[in-house]
């Protein structure tokens, strides 16, 4: 059960565009001849994405959840960027979405582990590779669960806090990889508001991304420990992927 409209009001603090991210796609962007065309999935309250469109890219984001997708369609104050947002889950976006066409793809803040099987992100990673120009980059942000235990039901995510409110997620598994994710926000004054609750994920490790890139047809997958391309060593919290096609 999903009640994100619990968290809408805090996502931009808790999810926030930092300045290492702004730089990371700001040397991903000058790979390409202007204007770079940018696809961003699940991309919540649409905040990277109008800083993307302000800098004079192409940009469209598309989002399953439509409270979040609310939020996005707001800041499109300027008719001058070239900025869209669509309501499209990601099963659908090799439907709609051209083929060949974008240059740099990105799923951000961990939403890749609400893609809940292999088979389903399998497909994916394939519509990824199939939207992308010929050289283009995929860009994924998510939690690092190769610190994650066989056999022991609860993984912690990181809290993620701000000066409002602090977001705790939960990760239970069966003995195999059969997981659902239990997300609860607090706020200021205390109160515990359901975000997710029983909702199926699954755990992506560095391994299976790598797997699962090599058989979509990507060239090169770089994994780093965050946007400031520290190496991975497998100990950090999370992962920042750039998949070269």
């Amino acid at each position: 059960m999903y009640s994100i409209q619990n968290i809408v009001e805090y996502y931009d603090e808790l999810f926030p565009v930092t300045t290492v991210q702004k730089k990371f796609y700001d040397e991903l962007v000058k790979r390409y001849a202007n204007p770079v065309k940018i696809l961003s999935i699940e991309c919540g309250t649409g905040v990277f994405e109008s800083i993307l469109a302000r800098e004079g890219y192409d940009v469209t984001g598309i989002e399953s959840n439509a409270d979040l997708l609310h939020s996005a369609n707001r800041r499109k104050r300027s008719q001058l960027m070239s900025i869209r947002f669509f309501q499209m889950d990601y099963l659908d976006m090799s439907r709609f979405l051209g083929k060949g066409f974008y240059n740099i793809i990105s799923i951000l803040d961990d939403r890749i582990m609400m893609i809940h099987d292999a088979m389903l992100l399998r497909k994916f990673f394939a519509d990824v590779r199939a939207l992308l120009s010929d050289g283009g980059c995929f860009v994924i942000s998510l939690p690092n669960f190769d610190l994650r235990k066989k056999g022991i039901p609860l993984h912690q995510l990181p809290t993620r806090a701000s000066m409002r409110a602090s977001l705790f997620t939960e990760l239970w598994c069966n003995d195999g990889d059969a997981c659902v994710i239990k997300q609860n926000l607090e706020t200021g004054n205390g109160q515990l508001l359901p975000v997710m609750e029983d909702e199926k994920a699954y755990p992506l490790t560095s391994g299976e991304l790598r797997e699962f890139a090599r058989e979509a047809g990507f060239s090169k997958a770089e994994l780093y420990a965050g946007f400031d391309t520290a190496p991975f060593t497998g100990q950090e919290d999370g992962i920042v992927a750039l998949l070269e096609a």
